[in-house]
């Protein structure tokens, strides 16, 4: 039995041959709004192109995007140039484009739109960040054809405005898809290598595919980063580009360019004509006011009469001296007066006067103390003595040499009555030189001292 099967990738390679071979799908052009838009980061995009009915997976590799005066986005309509093959490993049918443009509105103006909107988001448009072209140039930089109407226009505008300004030409390309990058090199060129303080960088009018390389994204850059200011000065008055928007400052024409960026020499030498004049009364006036302040002074007593202004103040310096005379000394006699008085003072109350006086009082002191502890030594003697004479009388070994003696049981305590000892109990008698051991034979109580106790 012959197997009828195939398998999905015979199938998939057979119809890709077929749609490879027709000619009617080698060459599409389609007209559709983007969808599922991605720009991937090896470069591709990748799409859907769609209408009311139907839609088709798309996809457009970086060798023909990066040609792409504008970027396309979700909800765009376009027209597409490409063909319709096979993507086996999805087995789906795919558009390969190679050509896409704006629906309805130009590409290249698309392209300046999204990157004007660009700039301006980053703030490259901004005020705050441009700089200020200087009232009187010492160098001039001009960037474009050396072969042009434009550059004509600035260097004629420049001699006859203001001559004496050294000018430089820059030659580049104009026109065509090195312009960006021949414009934006010379004017790091002269940013790195030149003394020009203002640049010029324009060329004559044209269509917009005539000036695209001042649109450029690279040439809105470089003058952005400029050091130096620059004057922007493309096309005519109605022309308007991307680096008009970025420069410093932007001209309608080349001429008017060469106008913003001198003054004019004969505008410099009305000027001056109305300053020297206006020197001129300056002077005169001051000359006419000297003049009259001399004569006042030539008229004047210290002028007219100079020997008795002389004398006079002869006489006031005498005057003076003997008023300072005196008052020095009054000064002397005060300064001499308070000398002797603060010298007695210290004379009263310095430390020899100090020393004498402290050793009167310690001689005081000390008699004082020696004559109170003498009264309060002799005091506690007599204190001492009639205490050692109490004690005398009641010391047991004096009464002892009086015959008398003390019993002393075992327990060694004093017995002083009959009862704390029985007979036969031992004692020990303390006399006068010494002590006897003795034992009660017999216990008896005087009955007398019993009834008075």
């Amino acid at each position: 039995m012959n197997d009828q099967y195939l398998t999905v990738t015979a199938l998939t390679k057979y119809l890709k041959r077929k749609l490879t071979t027709d000619p009617h799908l080698k060459e599409v052009w389609l007209r559709g709004e983007i969808s599922n838009f991605k720009h991937h980061s090896r470069g591709h995009m990748y799409l859907s192109l769609k209408d009311k009915g139907a839609r088709i997976q798309s996809v457009m590799f970086a060798g023909y995007n990066n040609r792409l005066k504008f970027s396309p986005e979700n909800g765009m309509n376009v027209l597409v140039k490409g063909e319709i093959n096979i993507y086996e490993p999805m087995g789906q049918y795919q558009l390969y484009i190679k050509e896409m443009q704006p629906d309805g509105i130009g590409a290249l103006y698309m392209a300046f739109e999204q990157l004007k909107e660009k700039l301006e988001t980053e703030g490259l448009f901004s005020p705050e960040r441009k700089k200020s072209i200087p009232v009187h140039p010492k160098h001039i930089g001009v960037i474009t054809s050396p072969t042009g109407a434009a550059v004509r226009d600035i260097l004629t505008t420049l001699e006859r405005r203001y001559p004496i300004v050294p000018v430089t030409v820059l030659p580049v390309m104009v026109q065509g898809e090195r312009t960006a990058a021949s414009v934006s090199k010379a004017i790091e060129y002269a940013n790195k290598h030149m003394d020009c303080d203002v640049l010029i960088v324009g060329r004559g009018g044209g269509s917009i595919e005539d000036l695209w390389g001042f649109n450029e994204e690279l040439v809105a850059r470089t003058i952005a980063a400029s050091h130096i200011p620059v004057i922007s000065a493309v096309g005519h008055e109605t022309d308007t580009t991307i680096s008009d928007f970025v420069a410093d400052v932007r001209a309608a024409t080349p001429t008017g360019a060469a106008e913003l960026a001198v003054p004019s020499i004969d505008e410099l030498r009305d000027q001056a004509r109305v300053l020297q004049a206006r020197l001129n009364r300056v002077m005169v006036t001051q000359h006419d006011q000297s003049k009259q302040k001399l004569d006042r002074l030539q008229k004047s007593y210290a002028f007219k009469y100079p020997e008795q202004l002389m004398k006079q103040k002869e006489q006031d310096l005498d005057r003076l001296l003997e008023q300072l005379t005196s008052q020095i000394k009054r000064s002397h006699s005060q300064a001499s007066e308070r000398f002797r008085y603060i010298n007695k003072r210290l004379s009263q109350q310095g430390p020899e006067s100090q020393i004498k006086d402290g050793k009167e009082k310690l001689e005081a002191y000390k008699k004082q103390f020696t004559l109170r502890f003498q009264n309060l030594l002799t005091q506690k003697q007599n204190q001492f003595e009639k205490s050692l004479d109490k004690l005398t009388l009641l010391n047991p070994l004096d009464i002892m040499k009086r015959g008398y003696a003390i019993p002393f049981d075992t327990k060694g305590k004093v017995v002083k009555r009959v009862h704390q000892v029985q007979k036969g109990d031992r004692l020990s008698v303390q006399v006068q030189d010494g002590s006897l051991d003795v034992e009660v034979l017999d216990v008896k109580e005087d009955e007398h001292v019993r009834e008075e106790s």
